[in-house]
């Protein structure tokens, strides 16, 4: 079984279409801070995981 799963968002600052791998093997609540891959600005990740699948997601600035 595959727990890696590549979100795709819109970056905060410069709104630039980005993905990040999000690795679903562990449920639960989870945050961390990925910098954008254009802009290099930090973005804070926050989802939720159950049963190995993203059940909610959030990203925004960290100022």
């Amino acid at each position: 079984m595959e727990f890696e799963f590549e979100k795709r968002f819109k970056c905060p600052y410069c709104r630039e279409q980005i993905s990040m791998l999000l690795d679903l093997s562990e449920n639960g609540r989870h945050q961390y801070i990925e910098d954008c891959e254009v802009c290099c600005q930090p973005i804070v990740l926050e989802f939720e995981i159950h049963d190995h699948k993203l059940s909610a997601f959030t990203s925004k600035g960290s100022q």
